[in-house]
């Protein structure tokens, strides 16, 4: 079966020949990889075998000019084009430092907002004609890459402390954010769409959580959040594609409202977070597609990681429903032969 098939069946919730083995490699996971054998010109989901996913993007940004502020030998600070100062270590895996954010009022935001008219500059249509007839013909998954709602708000425009207040004291703000990255992507995508390039499902990654709790109350995301996600849904389900939600963190209380958005596919289910992906398959298995769930933490030892899919994938390939990844990515502390031997068990015990 072709990826494309593969996925095909797990949203109908019916068995394919195994499960869809899918995941997103580290840098310097990467580089590893080739110091250990893989060829430096490989596509790596070819060398080993695995699915293909291939991601359409748009830029939805305010596009703020970007400026290199201080540069030494280890780090580099700049601006983004989300009006954010950053500081990137220059090492292969790393995590920026958010220094500074310039739309931090209502006013800053709606200068910020009028920067941010959809137009066709936006779609990097020469991506398109080049790779979009070879990922059909490969029979490749194809996303689409939206980004709206709590996540890219606190994270690359407003900042967390900011963007939790306005919640509570300036919802209407907030709203306004969330809706306006929302009919961006609509409006980007639609494009796309009417150029005749299909995709297979919406992806969006909204982080709702960290360790043990949601970042807002049940409440908070039914007023705020689920109408702009709901839109979504119903957005992709008119054009007869999938919704994939992607959000980190423990976000287990919100699970029942997000299945009424109607989502299809849930990711990462972050075990060291505390998602419980058992007690998922369990309760919305019949109507939500499971997409991780196997703790990344365990990945750099073989036998516990060999013993943990043995332990979960029975279960949670049951009926179909279920896309194998880690519950986040694979981090460079993963030997080749390591995830070698973890594709072989997947492909052993993912089938049907």
């Amino acid at each position: 079966m072709t990826t494309r098939e593969r996925f095909q069946r797990m949203y109908e919730h019916k068995k394919a020949d195994r499960v869809p083995i899918i995941d997103s490699p580290w840098e310097g996971t990467l580089s590893r990889w080739r110091r250990e054998g893989m060829p430096e010109d490989a596509d790596w989901r070819e060398f080993f075998g695995v699915d293909k996913v291939e991601c359409i993007g748009v830029d939805i940004s305010p596009r703020y000019p970007k400026k290199v502020l201080e540069e030494t030998d280890r780090y580099v600070i700049a601006t983004s084009e989300w009006g954010v100062t950053m500081k990137h270590l220059k090492e292969e895996d790393s995590t920026p430092e958010f220094l500074d954010f310039q739309v931090t009022t209502p006013e800053r935001w709606e200068e910020a907002k009028a920067r941010m008219k959809p137009d066709e500059s936006r779609v990097n249509w020469e991506y398109l004609k080049k790779n979009y007839d070879r990922w059909r013909a490969e029979g490749s998954w194809i996303q689409a890459n939206f980004w709206f709602g709590f996540d890219v708000t606190h994270s690359w425009m407003a900042g967390t402390e900011t963007v939790l207040i306005a919640m509570l004291e300036e919802p209407e703000w907030v709203q306004d954010m969330f809706n306006t990255y929302l009919d961006s992507c609509i409006a980007l995508f639609d494009m796309i769409w009417d150029a005749g390039y299909r995709f297979d499902e919406i992806y969006w990654p909204d982080d709702m959580g960290y360790k043990g709790t949601p970042f807002f109350s049940n409440e908070m995301y039914r007023e705020l959040l689920k109408p702009v996600h709901t839109r979504a849904v119903q957005w992709a389900h008119n054009k007869g594609i999938r919704a994939h939600l992607h959000s980190c963190g423990d976000i287990m209380p919100l699970i029942p409202d997000l299945v009424e958005t109607g989502i299809d596919a849930l990711n990462p289910l972050e075990v060291k977070a505390g998602m419980d992906s058992l007690k998922l398959k369990r309760e919305y298995g019949d109507r939500l597609v499971l997409h991780g769930g196997i703790n990344a933490v365990l990945w750099d030892k073989e036998e516990e990681i060999i013993a943990e899919i043995r332990r979960l994938l029975p279960v949670l390939k049951e009926n179909g429903g279920y896309i194998f990844s880690s519950d986040h990515s694979i981090p460079n502390n993963v030997p080749l032969e390591n995830f070698r031997r973890i594709v072989a068990e997947v492909k052993e015990s993912g089938k049907y």
